[in-house]
């Protein structure tokens, strides 16, 4: 296995009990050329996120963690609200 590849258990045992492997299947997947990563299987979004450095109250940030996982998308919901998106 490639060091750049993820070391991903398999949830299956039996071969007939693998996923089908179709054709959005296919799209999606990781494209290799020998060991160098071409293309994500993700699509590219159409509105994609960009990752920034912010500083943020510390009671502000434990309030928005506390809420669990998905808590950086309702912050980012907060602030689309907030300057009216």
């Amino acid at each position: 296995m490639s060091a750049n590849k993820p070391n991903i258990e398999n949830t299956w045992i039996d071969p007939d009990d693998a996923p089908e492997l179709t054709d959005e299947w296919f799209q999606r997947a990781d494209l290799y050329e020998g060991e160098r990563l071409i293309r994500r299987g993700r699509p590219p979004l159409a509105h994609p996120k960009k990752a920034i450095s912010l500083r943020i109250d510390v009671d502000v940030l434990d309030r928005y963690k506390a809420t669990g996982p998905g808590w950086q998308a309702r912050m980012n919901e907060a602030l689309r609200k907030a300057v009216g998106l």
